[in-house]
């Protein structure tokens, strides 16, 4: 099976090794030549100066890129992986996008008989590196059952969760999810400080009960350090919960906590945290407190 993937940033470059690594036969493509080039030094593959050379003549044809006008650039341009793509291929989209460009991308696959998936991930950095992603997947069961092999070379978890768009709405319940936890750890973490406890000792007896989460094990340490460089960054975390609120309202929703740690986070870009990760609600509450 022939495969080509889309996007080498820090989650594609790992995701496509896995690929290369299992035995596939992978073409890569990168808007910066020189990331692609890189990866084919480090893995077995090949590169394509375009997505529609990487894509032509592959089976399926995942892409992980920034945002909904770089899917719609890669998938849907001039020279985009679409204009290339065989009737029976797959399109998977691991991209953190809207629903809606994720139904645009459906009906422009339909119009040439290939199927589509939205597989947005969650896991960061070191999910992709570990081949422990979880994918939430939208579209026809049959092509996700086809691909699904090609799924669980890099995931822990891949689950069709209904017609296209489900993905991609899964995928912002779980950034929902994300800004509370962080910002409830947050408070615990200051909240302790200024008790004169010990923060470390205090986060060891909560993660042994109701209270741990994912966020609280790999992350409370870096917190309280003060050290924001180990995973998604605050500016794309902006970027999907401001989907999740494009589409809250669309569905008549008031999401308050969304729009009040999105209004945090923007305090934290404030600060110069553009490209902190997210757990930098901290540096915001910490700055507040010496203020």
């Amino acid at each position: 099976m022939k495969l080509a993937f889309l996007g080498l940033g820090v989650m594609g470059v790992p995701m496509a090794g896995h690929l290369a690594s299992a035995g596939y036969e992978v073409c890569v493509f990168n808007r910066t030549p020189a990331k692609a080039q890189a990866w084919v030094e480090a893995f077995t593959g090949s590169m394509a100066s375009t997505p529609a050379d990487a894509a032509e003549g592959a089976d399926v044809v995942c892409l992980c890129v920034g945002n909904d006008d770089d899917v719609r650039q890669v998938v849907l341009g001039e020279s985009g992986a679409l204009a290339t793509m065989a009737a029976g291929s797959i399109l998977i989209d691991h991209t953190t996008a809207s629903a809606t460009v994720a139904r645009e991308l459906h009906s422009a696959c339909a119009e040439r008989q290939v199927a589509f998936l939205d597989a947005p991930v969650s896991g960061g950095q070191a999910g992709a590196e570990n081949g422990l992603l979880t994918i939430m997947v939208g579209g026809d069961k049959q092509a996700f059952e086809t691909a699904l092999p090609i799924l669980d070379v890099y995931s822990r978890c891949a689950r069709h969760l209904g017609p296209v768009g489900s993905g991609q709405l899964a995928k912002m319940a779980n950034q929902i999810c994300i800004a509370g936890v962080l910002q409830g750890l947050s408070e615990a973490l200051l909240f302790s400080e200024e008790a004169g406890l010990d923060s470390e000792a205090v986060v060891d007896v909560l993660r042994q009960g109701a209270a741990q989460s994912w966020q609280m094990e790999n992350r409370s340490a870096t917190m309280l350090k003060g050290e924001y460089e180990f995973g998604f960054a605050v500016e794309w975390m902006r970027k999907d919960l401001s989907i999740v609120l494009a589409e809250a309202e669309r569905m008549g929703l008031s999401l308050e906590l969304v729009s009040q740690v999105d209004g945090y986070y923007a305090e934290v870009e404030a600060l110069g945290g553009r490209r902190w990760d997210t757990s930098s609600l901290f540096a915001r509450l910490r700055a507040q407190r010496s203020a």
